[in-house]
């Protein structure tokens, strides 16, 4: 059986970041693509906060990803 991967809200902000700074997006810029508010965008970032399906999905497509491939990079 393989091993499970250590997934939290810290590893997908991380990889939220990750993904915004290669496309080369202010956190301001983002957010107003997600169509979500920029301290926002950094509390996810930072893992302080919990982010549901839906909300998760929206950062995704900001991203040009699809929900599927941001978990997986934040695995």
């Amino acid at each position: 059986m393989p091993k499970a991967t250590r997934f939290s809200r810290r590893t997908l902000g991380v990889a939220i970041r990750r993904e915004r700074e290669r496309l080369d997006l202010s956190q301001e810029d983002f957010a107003e693509r997600a169509n979500v508010h920029r301290t926002y965008i950094s509390s996810v970032e930072l893992g302080k906060v919990n982010v549901g399906v839906e909300v998760a999905n929206q950062l995704a497509s900001a991203l040009g990803l699809k929900l599927s491939e941001l978990v997986r990079r934040a695995e």
